[in-house]
């Protein structure tokens, strides 16, 4: 297939990309390459991707509708996924205005323009951040998702009802990815594994919110790529399907782990919980398994030791 892919120069969008090409598919890679974090690892992580005859690189901006237009009409897809956002709480509570645009503006032109080209297959990403302060776990795509405690975590919400309408209305697949917690090589240096190394390994205070008892369910990239790429070819309809771990860590053993690959102690700098931030997350992906024959593969401890391998021999004492 030939697959339009947005935010394909950052952490997931790169990874998805490999393993595309590894497939067999042909990528339109379409990216901003922003200033959110440091370009130049957004570029490092197509640089080996760059000249294979499987991979085209767009540099668009997916919120510009003339530019999106033209990049549908020249390469003419057969299916898209879209990857591309504001990511980030605690950005889209400071510049929520940024949020809208990037999450809810973006996914109506991309939804628009497969409508108008004959798109049927659209892949996009959600978050685990819609489930909100659930007390229920493990959290389930029927749980109910209202009461989001954040603009990113709404502006997902928003994206989950916007493709829904389009389903509706013209029949396409339309399959929404409930992401828990993604981490590893080529991580996002403002997430928490690249603060963490950094800090760690360089003998700085590591920022911890909260008492340590904050849990979230994290989950290695190589499993979340397999999971966007197996959406692909499958008449799903409308789906809505949680891409998990589902083995749920806290915060203080998510350090523990940390200090036991690198061999050393975090100076822990204990700070106030940050507005925004959920209590626990925790997928239920019996729906992956029922659906995309998917379940995730990389336990905590393999997948951190795979990222901090990387981190030591690509990003160590880059600034962040």
């Amino acid at each position: 297939m030939k697959v339009l892919l947005t935010g394909a120069a950052g952490f997931i969008g790169s990874h998805v990309a490999d393993l595309l090409i590894k497939q067999g598919h042909s990528v339109i890679a379409v990216d901003n390459f922003n200033d959110y974090y440091n370009p130049d690892f957004k570029e490092d992580n197509v640089s080996h991707l760059i000249g294979h005859e499987a991979y085209q690189l767009v540099r668009a901006d997916i919120t510009n509708e003339a530019s999106m237009r033209a990049v549908f009409s020249e390469h003419k897809p057969d299916a898209i996924i879209h990857l591309a956002a504001q990511a980030g709480v605690r950005i889209s509570i400071q510049e929520p205005l940024r949020a809208a645009t990037n999450n809810i503006t973006a996914t109506y032109i991309l939804l628009e323009l497969a409508h108008e080209f004959g798109v049927k297959d659209f892949v996009f990403a959600s978050s685990s951040s819609v489930y909100g302060n659930q007390e229920k776990t493990p959290f389930s795509e029927s749980d109910p998702v209202d009461l989001p405690i954040s603009p990113y975590a709404a502006t997902k919400k928003a994206c989950e009802l916007i493709a829904y309408t389009y389903h509706h209305l013209y029949k396409m697949n339309c399959v929404g990815l409930r992401f828990f917690t993604v981490y590893g090589e080529r991580g996002r240096p403002d997430m928490s594994p690249y603060i963490f190394a950094d800090a760690i390994i360089n003998d700085k205070p590591l920022r911890r919110y909260g008492d340590g008892s904050m849990e979230r369910d994290f989950t290695y990239i190589d499993d979340i790529a397999s999971g966007v790429v197996a959406c692909l070819g499958k008449d799903l309809g409308y789906a809505i399907i949680n891409l998990g771990n589902s083995n749920s860590v806290t915060l203080r053993d998510y350090i523990a782990t940390f200090e036991k690959i690198l061999g050393k102690s975090a100076i822990i700098d204990e700070q106030p919980l940050q507005p925004g931030d959920v209590f626990k997350t925790y997928a239920d992906v019996s729906q992956a398994k029922a659906l995309l024959n998917w379940e995730p593969t990389t336990d905590l401890e393999t997948g951190l030791t795979k990222f901090l391998t990387w981190f030591k021999e690509n990003r160590s004492g880059k600034p962040l």
